[in-house]
């Protein structure tokens, strides 16, 4: 497959793997990279040391392309740029922040620059900075969320409209047919963050896993909308249903203990972000299958379509 994501990033597939805190690190972004696509090593737990150890083993564990992500609201290193591109890497996310803030530095140091929007005003105001790519962002997927979430299905095509960058659809992306269906409403590429999750490379406890696979369509919750700090989605549970219920004045302490969750497996000791297509993911399942048959799909999806409809108006 070749377009201009794959073009720009140097892979055979343009599928990203979301940068999870604690999660998108070496053994999750080399399957990735080795499958096809772009793996991603996340900056967003603060953690530079183990990050700048996680990619070394990325040299290690893959000769093929990985970017970096910088969650701006969650990196306090005032050096957050010059750690990236010391790395040698070519491909850089920026999110939940300004994209004016590190674009430029980051293109000046020969970076290619895709940043993380939820809405067209968001979008527009980043392809004013000058980044080379957008991650267009629906409310339908897991993580760190604008309050007025608005669905892949209107934002995807709403952007898409308004922008000529190349476009990387976030949010309900777990098969060929969602990949399929992104691609039709103006993407270019598709990121995967729940189903990498739920991946058998992925680092997190097997309980989490578990949960996804165990999840209908209805079992995440959209929490926080009205702060103090970013509104997000994840799975229920009965601290998140709660949540849901009475609000609450610091949701975002759960995650002092996050760790007790994504490797200790406790589900009830902080808050497991996850996405609505949860409902669909049935199995854990090795990356270098999710990407095969996602691709697979894809044609299969586009091919099966173009034969059942080409001939209408002929």
């Amino acid at each position: 497959m070749k377009n201009r994501i794959t073009e720009m990033l140097g892979v055979k597939y343009p599928i990203v793997q979301a940068p999870m805190g604690w999660i998108a690190r070496s053994p999750l972004a080399s399957a990735v990279s080795n499958a096809g696509g772009m793996g991603i090593i996340e900056t967003s737990s603060g953690e530079l040391d183990n990050i700048h150890a996680e990619i070394r083993k990325m040299h290690e564990l893959t000769d093929k392309p990985f970017g970096v992500n910088i969650a701006q609201a969650f990196v306090r290193d005032p050096d957050i740029v010059s750690f990236v591109v010391d790395q040698g890497v070519k491909f850089v996310t920026t999110s939940a922040g300004d994209p004016n803030k590190y674009c430029g530095q980051l293109k000046a140091a020969g970076l290619t620059v895709f940043h993380v929007v939820p809405s067209l005003h968001a979008a527009l105001r980043a392809v004013e900075a000058g980044v080379d790519g957008l991650v267009v962002e629906g409310g339908e997927g897991g993580g760190f969320k604008n309050p007025r979430e608005v669905a892949s299905m209107v934002l995807l095509p709403l952007v898409a409209s308004k922008v000529g960058v190349p476009i990387i659809a976030a949010g309900g992306i777990t098969c060929g047919r969602t990949m399929a269906a992104a691609f039709a409403l103006g993407a270019e590429g598709v990121q995967m963050g729940t189903r990498m999750v739920s991946s058998a490379e992925s680092p997190v406890h097997h309980n989490w896993k578990d949960a996804i696979v165990a999840a209908k369509e209805t079992d995440t919750v959209f929490l926080n909308r009205f702060g103090p700090g970013p509104a997000l989605r994840a799975l229920r549970t009965e601290k998140t249903s709660a949540y849901e219920r009475e609000g609450g004045d610091n949701i975002m302490g759960e995650f002092k203990n996050a760790l007790d969750l994504y490797f200790g497996g406790d589900m009830e000791g902080s808050i497991a972000l996850s996405g609505q297509v949860a409902g669909r993911i049935e199995a854990v399942r090795p990356v270098a299958e999710i990407i095969a048959e996602t691709i697979a799909e894809f044609e299969e999806t586009i091919a099966a379509m173009s034969n059942r409809y080409a001939p209408i108006g002929a």
